[in-house]
């Protein structure tokens, strides 16, 4: 599966560089004539992500399996990066402006998400590499209470900010008539106005979908013995960061409409409040994986 996915990373890497003028004459016809909508910003952006990130996480993954070791944690942040990648990409396709221009290579994309389903079950049911701690010390940190552990406070301060922007934002794809949705997607971030339509589904997924768990980030959290966080926060985690990249690039991409394009004298503050929203689950994911004791089994 990870040769199979490797190939075509390096495809879409092909298709990117070629799209941004770096290369030529490789992918032209077959972007040209099958899928159009890859010369869109946030299709040059999610090729990029697989063509870099995806193909490092494969041959990670590769060398692992021939040295006999576990790439679990490797898989879920790729299966969580696929999957969001996959589903805003075709959902895009067929709401958003080029629905009308889909072929049968569009069909091409579906093979992935049987195969990512496939691979997530198998890297579920793999075993989890259980830390080295002793009953006391388990007990010991889950003895703790929320203001005894200064880092996971300020991770649920950051994730309740996260929480609260994810509304926001879902809320200004929702065509919100308060004035505060009104400025900001006018005057902060025109792409989610673009009528491919992946900018409103990302915002919707991250509605619907990211803002529920990051309430079930906060509660594991707080209680202890959660442990189905550590690996859900991995594949949120993949998902998040897949999502941002793309998102914050086809923001700033010349390929996006210049009407959609991020205004020069909000730039950085897109950045910082981007950069923070994908690097909130991040954090989690490398806090539960460095101290797993709060999140084992009492």
């Amino acid at each position: 599966v990870f040769v199979l996915f490797s190939f075509t990373s390096v495809v879409d890497l092909v298709i990117s560089l070629e799209e941004d003028g770096y290369i030529s004459g490789f992918m032209e016809v077959y972007v040209r004539e099958g899928e159009p909508y890859l010369r869109t910003a946030h299709g040059i952006m999610i090729c990029y992500w697989d063509g870099i990130i995806h193909y490092g996480l494969y041959l990670a993954m590769i060398a692992a399996i021939g040295q006999r070791k576990s790439y679990r944690n490797l898989g879920l942040f790729w299966l969580g990066s696929l999957m969001m990648s996959i589903v805003v990409f075709l959902l895009g396709n067929m709401i958003g402006k080029y629905s009308s221009d889909l072929s049968p290579a569009f069909l091409l994309n579906l093979p992935y998400i049987l195969i990512a389903i496939w691979a997530g079950v198998r890297l579920f049911q793999q075993p989890k590499a259980l830390p080295c701690l002793s009953p006391e010390k388990v007990a010991e940190e889950q003895r703790k209470h929320l203001y005894q552990r200064p880092q996971d406070m300020g991770l649920v301060l950051l994730l309740l900010l996260t929480a609260a922007f994810t509304f926001f934002r879902g809320m200004v794809v929702l065509d919100c008539p308060a004035d505060s949705c009104f400025e900001y997607i006018y005057q902060h971030e025109p792409y989610l106005r673009d009528p491919v339509a992946y900018p409103k589904v990302q915002m919707l997924i991250y509605m619907f979908y990211v803002l529920p768990f990051f309430c079930l980030c906060i509660y594991g959290l707080v209680l202890p013995g959660c442990s189905w966080l550590p690996d859900w926060s991995l594949v949120f985690a993949g998902a998040v960061a897949q999502a941002q990249f793309s998102h914050l690039g086809s923001s700033l991409h010349a390929r996006t409409p210049f009407p959609y394009q991020t205004p020069e004298d909000v730039w950085w503050s897109f950045l910082l409040t981007n950069v923070l929203y994908a690097l909130g689950p991040l954090l989690l994911a490398y806090r539960c994986l460095r101290c797993p004791a709060f999140f084992l089994p009492a």
